[in-house]
């Protein structure tokens, strides 16, 4: 059976989103997948449920604490307190990060009497890079928010001076059996949420959660090469485990800002490179950027628009690749603008010069024409 995805990942929003943006991350989701915009796409009606359940969890005031701290363990429906409690509105009701997806955490369950222990949650940061440190490499810090264990109660979630107790109604177990028909089936207590503990007497700083949020500072080593999509993994910088777990990690997601020259594509630089009427007719040297530096380019005589130069090695080496990639410059004639009356003294003439041998001087336009001439049947 495939694991289920968190649902704040599901949703795509925060782990500390408000209520509207979790609303409106829905609203959008339902929008896009809904069965009646996509009849013949049985994974879109698959998308659309799967975000109405997260939703309908999410949404819940009661539901939404229980799922924090326990993940779907604490929102089993088999245990009466899940997805299934809620009501059918969720789609009438619901009619974009720095930090955010949890991408699950997964649980190992004690035995008699011990508490549910619970892996920490993994967590995703978005650190948008600039295309230059990105192909040099680079180390930045980045702040982030976490679930800390809580000092006040030591990670008990029970008042100072209290202790949890045993829950009445799975006796600590964290299961209880629940007979239906001929079946006896083994559920999540719903009391506990599976800890096999009750705090009758909470914490004061963390509402008998054990653990509370802060803020931790890391440094990020970037490689050279990265590109945008690639995750970097930090190691148990997730969030802090439940009942002793161990901590999940942080994965920080890489996203390339846009650069004001160069496009990139895998290894590849595209740019454009506007060149004058003059230099394309007639032929010159520009000068090209480049991640090193300046380089000089030599355009040949009658050069078109839409020529594209390649500069070999002036790319980037990616962070799998042996090799840099290419610089492809794209030709762009450009127009002259805010001429003098010389200017278009002598360009009148250069036009009434070239139409007397157009088919030498501009064959494409020529070819053109002849075409348009057979089409119409001239």
């Amino acid at each position: 059976m495939a694991k289920k995805r968190d649902y704040y990942e599901v949703l795509g929003v925060n782990r500390d989103a408000s209520d509207e943006d979790i609303k409106k991350a829905y609203r959008k989701l339902a929008m896009k997948f809904h069965p009646d915009r996509n009849p013949d796409n049985p994974k879109a009606e698959e998308q659309f449920k799967e975000a109405k359940e997260a939703y309908e969890i999410l949404s819940d005031p009661q539901k939404r604490p229980a799922y924090d701290q326990y993940g779907h363990a604490g929102v089993d429906p088999q245990a009466g307190m899940g997805a299934g409690g809620a009501g059918m509105g969720g789609f009438a009701d619901a009619f974009s990060d720095i930090f955010g997806d949890i991408f699950g955490g997964g649980g190992q369950r004690g035995g008699g009497g011990r508490a549910n222990v619970y892996r920490g949650a993994d967590l995703r940061y978005n650190l948008e890079v600039s295309l230059e440190d990105a192909a040099r490499g680079t180390e930045t810090r980045i702040r982030i928010p976490t679930m800390a264990e809580c000092e006040t109660c030591d990670g008990s979630g029970a008042k100072k001076g209290s202790e949890p107790k045993t829950c009445p109604t799975c006796g600590g177990h964290g299961q209880v059996r629940m007979q239906q028909g001929f079946f006896s089936i083994q559920q999540t207590c719903p009391k506990c949420h599976g800890t096999g503990r009750y705090i009758a007497d909470p914490c004061g700083t963390c509402h008998g959660a054990g653990r509370v949020k802060q803020h931790k500072t890391l440094s990020v080593k970037i490689p050279a090469g990265i590109d945008e999509g690639d995750r970097i993994r930090l190691t148990g910088e997730g969030e802090h485990g439940v009942n002793g777990g161990p901590p999940g990690d942080l994965y920080v997601q890489i996203h390339l800002k846009a650069h004001a020259v160069f496009q990139r594509d895998h290894d590849d630089l595209h740019c454009e490179m506007p060149v004058s009427f003059s230099t394309a007719a007639l032929g010159g040297e520009i000068e090209i950027p480049t991640l090193d530096g300046v380089a000089k380019l030599k355009v040949p005589a009658e050069t078109q628009t839409g020529k594209v130069f390649r500069l070999r090695g002036k790319g980037i080496k990616g962070v799998r690749s042996s090799s840099h990639g290419d610089l492809l410059c794209h030709v762009v004639l450009e127009t002259p603008v805010s001429l003098t009356e010389r200017q278009k003294e002598l360009l009148k003439e250069f036009e009434e010069i070239s139409q007397g041998n157009a088919q030498r001087h501009s064959p494409r336009a020529q070819s053109w024409l002849d075409k348009v001439r057979d089409f119409f049947g001239s």
